[in-house]
């Protein structure tokens, strides 16, 4: 069955607003794994707009101890400054389960695309062999790209796999815009298509950014052998009408229902 591993960066962004620790990001965790939840991810941002370095460190002992997984995303090229370590001292730090690499940039709102492979395979290749010595598993961020001269110029999925890299992570958002409108055929198409070529590869393959309780289902009809989706905008937004402990076991009962889905 694909895993469900919580984003709880929005937590943070609403406790920064307004300083203090209300609301409790380990306690929101917790109660995310309470639920059945299988992972807990964060990305903490050089600015730290919103998971702070301490937060990451509560966090590391807390999956630690329930023995679930913990995935640390970030990008491995942003330097170091005053609260921020830089994402490779972090991982060896916390040695988190998963370490899943994102090309994003300072001034980026969230993370929008992936990696161009054609022009950051070589510069990738230390930072993952530097990562897997510390025993952490390493997922890519990148793009399905659907016209197939793009894909080419961006070296191909298949790329990824030349970095020693485990898994990629297919950014869903494109996905998610199309699917809110309707008429996803298409796009779920070359989502499927790219996670094949993945998995052909040896790369096993993640998914995230935009998912929701209304397209997850679909996605993971027509995208065979997802490992995991990271989950954590609407999770927290729906979690806000229906609470945080339904709006888990909600996202359970459809990695479930997919599984029986695809196994009957």
């Amino acid at each position: 069955m694909t895993v469900l591993s919580v984003n709880v960066n929005k937590i943070a962004v609403l406790r920064n607003s307004r300083g203090g620790n209300l609301p409790d990001v380990v306690q929101a965790a917790r109660t995310c794994l309470d639920a059945g939840a299988h992972g807990i991810t964060v990305h903490p941002r050089p600015d730290a707009r919103h998971i702070r370095a301490d937060d990451v460190y509560a966090l590391a002992e807390l999956t630690r101890s329930r023995g679930v997984e913990f995935n640390l995303e970030g990008n491995p090229f942003a330097p170091p400054r005053p609260g921020y370590p830089g994402f490779l001292a972090l991982c060896e730090q916390v040695r988190p389960a998963q370490a899943t690499l994102v090309p994003d940039s300072d001034g980026q709102l969230t993370s929008d695309h992936g990696f161009d492979f054609a022009r950051d395979t070589g510069r990738l290749q230390p930072l993952v062999a530097e990562i897997k010595s510390l025993g952490c598993r390493v997922s890519l961020f990148a793009d399905a790209h659907g016209d197939p001269a793009m894909d080419t110029a961006a070296g191909g999925i298949e790329r990824a796999a030349e970095t020693g890299a485990d898994r990629v992570e297919l950014y869903t958002g494109p996905y998610a815009d199309v699917a809110s409108a309707g008429g996803a055929a298409a796009m779920l198409a070359r989502f499927a298509a790219i996670a094949r070529r993945a998995q052909s590869a040896g790369l096993g393959v993640n998914a995230g950014h935009d998912l929701s309780q209304a397209n997850l289902a679909n996605f993971l009809a027509a995208v065979p052998d997802v490992l995991e989706v990271s989950i954590g905008h609407a999770l927290i937004s729906e979690a806000l009408y229906a609470g945080l402990d339904a709006t888990v076991r909600a996202y359970l009962e459809i990695l479930a229902t997919s599984k029986r889905a695809v196994t009957s």
